[in-house]
């Protein structure tokens, strides 16, 4: 069964849960500006799946986060977030 995407922040941490895919990511698009606003660390750990759209997001994420001066890091990266940061050959710091 599909989980909504969900997120919560407490401090400088946003914590995602749920499915980052296509069929969920709509509503963390439209407040992706209020929900990195102060964040420098993003939480996967809660993620039960990431697909490709996803990992598009969290790459913008990352990037806007560095856009307003502050070091961005993922934690709780899935093997499945690694593999396809991989067959996309990435740059390391694309995800931290």
């Amino acid at each position: 069964m599909a989980e909504q995407l969900s997120w919560t922040r407490e401090g400088e941490r946003l914590a995602l849960h749920g499915e980052l895919d296509q069929d969920f990511l709509v509503s963390l698009w439209d407040a992706r500006k209020d929900a990195t606003q102060g964040v420098s660390v993003i939480d996967l750990s809660g993620l039960s799946r990431v697909d490709t759209a996803g990992l598009a997001l969290l790459v913008h994420l990352v990037d806007l986060i560095r856009a307003e001066g502050r070091t961005a890091s993922l934690e709780g990266v899935s093997e499945k977030v690694a593999t396809l940061k991989g067959l996309y050959n990435l740059p390391e710091d694309m995800i931290p």
